[in-house]
């Protein structure tokens, strides 16, 4: 069986290395690594397969810094190309991206099977372009691997059952990633201090000037009395600095972080505050508690066990949800995204569809 897999983006090169890692002991199953190059930097990119040791990828695209539209054309032609030359048995995609859907759409066209990872997610909200990729993902998809029962409720409540497509719940392979690198954690902490973790990409907080103005105004109240850590995207930190955002002098601002340097800062952060899907689950798997900066979220499970609070972009909402952090579930011991053999359940799904 030859699979080609499809990456670009953070969370993807992370569930790729998983995946990867199982596969090895798989001898009969070939991979082929497609790298859209939509995570272009060497920060978000070159560090991930170097440090999870993930295979190179035999194709590299460079698709970064190109408009929604422009990055998934040109995305599609290439990985066309790249199809008619390998013809795999099936295209593995992961998540919501834009390169998500060009190899969906681009396997679809060539009627090469489509397995999603991690599908069934809905935040319902079409405003935002990870939910069109997502469910235009979902349709084009033979099998669609969910990492929940609520997920898979989702595609069901969308008629599912009777499209010719197989639903698997098989849990969330970025638990299998945390279990398999957590060994590459170092024990020290990188803060002597207590600190917050906090992340912020997501175009509709970056690119809205009321509203990014407003999440860091909440921030720097936060900061008065707690340092926080906050990795920054390249893009983000123009948007700041063309906006002439201060920022308080206890955020520490730091360049993109490696996989593993992340983790260690979460592994000893108080917590976490984040508008990013894959660290909400992070959080989970770490014992951390997350402010969730969205109004909505996929993840509804965890805001349901009050491990996480969804508070959107307020600034008095995320000043209120810090002060009432110390409420917030800490039991974080149910299984709510299976037992981190999520990767083997893919692998035998494929070998028994």
């Amino acid at each position: 069986m030859k699979l080609l897999t499809i990456v670009g983006a953070r969370p993807q090169f992370i569930k790729a290395a998983a995946f990867s890692h199982a596969l090895k002991q798989h001898p009969t199953i070939e991979e082929i690594i497609v790298h859209t190059g939509q995570h272009y930097d060497s920060n978000m990119s070159d560090v991930f397969f170097d440090q999870l040791g993930i295979p190179k990828p035999h194709y590299r695209l460079e698709s970064g810094g190109k408009s929604h539209g422009a990055m998934t054309g040109y995305q599609m032609t290439e990985i066309e190309t790249i199809l008619i030359k390998e013809k795999p048995h099936w295209v593995i995609v992961y998540g919501d991206t834009n390169s998500t859907l060009a190899g969906a759409l681009a396997a679809a066209k060539l009627h090469i099977p489509v397995a999603h990872i991690e599908a069934g997610l809905r935040s319902f909200n079409m405003k935002m372009p990870e939910e069109v990729n997502r469910i235009l993902t979902d349709r084009l998809s033979q099998i669609l691997f969910c990492p929940t029962e609520t997920a898979k409720d989702h595609l069901l409540n969308e008629g599912y059952a009777s499209f010719p497509a197989k639903i698997e719940v098989v849990g969330d392979i970025m638990y299998d990633a945390l279990k398999l690198f957590s060994t590459l954690l170092e024990n020290d902490r990188p803060l002597t201090e207590d600190y917050a973790l906090c992340t912020l990409h997501r175009a509709e907080n970056t690119d809205d000037p009321q509203r990014l103005k407003s999440l860091f105004d909440g921030l720097n109240t936060i900061a008065d009395t707690c340092s926080i850590v906050l990795p920054l995207h390249p893009r983000t930190k123009n948007i700041i600095a063309q906006q002439s955002i201060v920022l308080s002098s206890n955020i520490k601002v730091l360049d993109p972080l490696s996989y593993t340097d992340f983790m260690r800062y979460m592994k000893h952060c108080t917590l976490l505050i984040s508008d990013s899907g894959g660290i909400q689950k992070e959080a989970y798997f770490m014992h951390k508690n997350c402010l969730v900066l969205r109004e909505e979220t996929e993840w509804t499970e965890l805001i349901k066990s009050r491990n996480n609070t969804l508070v959107g972009t307020d600034k008095a909402a995320i000043i209120a949800a810090f002060e009432q952090r110390n409420e917030m579930n800490q039991d974080f011991s149910t299984p709510i995204y299976g037992t981190g053999k999520t990767a083997e359940e893919i692998i035998q799904c494929l070998l028994n569809f």
